[in-house]
C-alpha cells in the first residue's frame, strides 16, 4: 500500500529571520502566521494544518473589511460579488486570502510572493498583486503591490488582519478581561460611526468618547469593532497604532502615507474558538464599503503599479 503524505492546508510555510525577528508565512493566502520578538510573539498564530480562526494574519484584497450586498458601481458599470457574510448580507474582506500564491524568491530574511486575480464576475480586473515581507533591525516591513494588466482602470484596496497577541494565551471569554490589562493607542481624530450590519453610516470626532485612543488607553470599555481614520503621521508621513502588554512588550503596527485609517475589533463575545488571544489592529488604505462611498478608493491606471508598506516592529522595556 503507497501512503500519501497530505500538505498542510495552509500550503508551504516559508520561515525568515533578521536578529531578534522571526516571521512565518503561508503559500495559502500570503498569510502573516507568525511573528516573533525575542522568542515572544508579537501576533496570535494559529495551527498551519487547521482553518484560520478569525482572519489572523491575512492580506485583505482587492478591499478590505465590507462591501453592502455584495454590489458596487465603479466607473459606471455595476458589480456583484458573492455574498461571504450571510448573516450581514455582506461581501468581506476581498479574495486574496482563499487563493495559493506563487513563491517569486526566499532567501533568510526576506520572502516575496505573487498572486494573480482571478477572471472572477465581481471582480474581472486582472491584477498581479505581489507581498514582499522583509526583516531588517527595525522589525518587519510588508511591501504589497498591484499592478494593473488589464486595459480600464481596476478599484482597490488593502489591509492586513493581525491579532495583537496580549501576551497571555488565553480562551474564550477571559481574553476580554487579559485584554483590559494592555492600552493601545490608535492617533486618529475620526471615528467612523456604523449601522447594526457594521457598515459605514458618517463619522465623529473622537473627542470626549471611548474612542479617543490617541494616547495609551487600557482597554476597559470592549467591544470594539470599529474604525478611525484622519490619522496623524510622524515625520517620515508614517502612521502606527501600538498595542503595550504587561509583560513589557509593545507592538507597534502602521504603515507609510497611503495608510488612511485603521480597524480595531476585541474579538468580545466571539466563538472560544474564533477568539484570538489579543487584539486585531488593521492598517488599511481605506476602511468598510469604499468600493461604493469611494472614499480612500485606489483606481489604478492599466500598465500602472500601487504600493503600500506595512510595518510592523517591537520594543521590550
Amino acid at each position: 500500500m503507497t501512503s500519501t503524505t497530505l500538505p498542510l492546508r495552509s500550503g508551504q510555510q516559508f520561515t525568515i529571520s533578521h536578529g531578534d525577528y522571526t516571521a512565518v508565512i503561508t503559500e495559502l493566502g500570503a498569510t502573516l502566521r507568525k511573528l516573533t520578538y525575542r522568542g515572544k510573539d508579537m501576533i496570535a498564530s494559529w495551527d498551519p494544518d487547521k482553518t484560520v480562526p478569525c482572519s489572523n494574519g491575512q492580506l485583505l484584497v482587492p478591499f478590505p473589511n465590507r462591501i453592502e450586498d455584495g454590489v458596487y458601481t465603479f466607473e459606471g458599470k455595476t458589480y456583484e460579488l458573492p455574498i461571504d457574510e450571510h448573516e450581514k448580507h455582506n461581501a468581506i474582506h476581498g479574495y486574496g486570502y482563499r487563493a495559493f500564491w506563487n513563491l517569486e524568491s526566499l532567501e533568510e530574511d526576506r520572502v516575496a510572493l505573487t498572486w494573480r486575480t482571478g477572471n472572477m464576475k465581481g471582480y474581472p480586473f486582472d491584477l498581479l498583486v505581489r507581498a514582499i515581507f522583509s526583516l531588517g533591525d527595525d522589525g518587519l516591513t510588508l511591501t504589497l503591490s498591484a499592478t494593473n494588466n488589464d486595459n480600464v482602470n481596476a478599484p482597490w484596496a488593502l489591509a492586513i488582519h493581525p491579532w495583537i497577541a496580549n501576551g497571555f494565551g488565553g480562551y474564550g471569554d477571559e481574553i476580554d478581561g487579559q485584554n483590559a490589562q494592555c492600552k493601545v493607542t490608535i492617533p486618529a481624530r475620526t471615528h467612523v460611526t456604523v449601522n447594526e450590519r457594521l457598515l459605514p453610516t458618517g463619522t465623529e470626532p473622537v473627542d470626549g468618547t471611548k474612542f479617543d485612543l490617541r494616547t495609551p488607553t487600557a482597554l476597559t470599555e470592549q467591544p470594539f469593532d470599529d474604525a478611525w481614520t484622519d490619522v496623524e503621521r510622524d515625520a517620515e508621513g508614517n502612521t502606527f497604532a501600538t498595542l503595550s502588554r504587561p509583560d513589557g512588550l509593545t507592538v507597534h503596527a502602521g504603515g507609510d502615507k497611503t495608510i488612511t485609517s485603521f480597524q480595531m475589533c476585541t474579538g468580545t463575545g466571539f466563538a472560544p474558538d474564533s477568539h484570538p488571544a489579543g487584539v486585531a489592529i488593521e492598517p488599511q488604505t481605506a476602511y468598510a464599503n469604499a468600493f461604493n462611498s469611494g472614499k480612500d478608493l485606489i483606481a489604478i491606471k492599466p500598465g500602472e503599479t500601487s504600493s503600500t508598506n506595512l510595518y510592523f516592529k517591537a520594543e521590550q522595556r
